[in-house]
């Protein structure tokens, strides 16, 4: 009896081993994966040749958007066939596109109120995602409320381009934030269930800590913006 307990807390412990391992390494590469982003958006808005390469041509700036949504798409759909360096490669090619595309924010707001949005999106994103580590709670249907809401929030944008109508702007604005909140917390907790299952190999647990990587990375982005358009103070 003390032998089959004794290995039942081996096994515990070796699981929370694991886990606990997957999730640093997912925040680390989250947070490498931030500081490229945030670096390269800073030094291509004080380059003007830059910059204004980026905001002069609709067909440059669309065309970086577009290409950072096919390499999000390649990335999620090919992770299994992918080696660890490419995986590696197209998650941080795909944060320094998202820096060239963000560095047009500093163009529209002030740098304190940047600063400033950062600390608040850090102090929230981390508060949900230590609630969605640490509950009991299933948050399974707040992440399925939350994915049809991303839908209904993305249709909505695509309009409001055409309405230009503010009521909802800011309408969107609210439900974006209340939106990256939940799906912060959802996904910490998908991370977790993740890493608690174990892996194949080495491999196996760094290419899916990239893929969780990239899915807090998007929810820390979007929440930014969000928040942007609340806090940020315009030039």
């Amino acid at each position: 009896m003390e032998n089959q307990v004794s290995t039942r807390t081996k096994d515990q412990l070796g699981i929370k081993s694991h886990q606990a391992l997957f999730i640093t390494k997912v925040y680390n590469w989250m947070a490498l994966a931030l500081l490229v982003t945030g670096l390269v958006a800073y030094f291509t808005a004080t380059s003007p040749s830059m910059i204004n390469a980026i905001v002069s041509s609709k067909l440059v700036f669309y065309g970086l958007l577009i290409g950072e949504l096919l390499l999000v798409i390649y990335l999620t759909s090919a992770i299994n066939r992918l080696s660890q360096n490419m995986a590696i490669s197209v998650f941080m090619v795909y944060s320094i596109l998202n820096g060239l595309t963000m560095s047009v924010i500093f163009l529209v707001y002030t740098s304190s109120s940047i600063s400033t949005t950062f600390l608040v999106t850090a102090g929230t994103f981390g508060a949900m995602s230590l609630y969605g580590y640490y509950t009991k709670k299933d948050l399974t249907s707040i992440g399925n409320m939350a994915m049809m809401a991303l839908i209904g929030i993305i249709i909505a944008s695509i309009v409001n381009i055409f309405l230009q109508n503010e009521m909802m702007y800011w309408i969107i604005t609210y439900l974006g934030v209340a939106l990256f909140v939940g799906l912060t917390a959802y996904d910490t907790q998908k991370l977790k269930e993740i890493g608690s299952r174990g892996f194949a190999n080495e491999e196996g647990m760094e290419k899916m800590s990239i893929l969780g990587a990239l899915t807090l990375y998007l929810d820390f982005i979007n929440l930014f913006l969000f928040l942007l358009r609340i806090f940020g103070g315009r030039k």
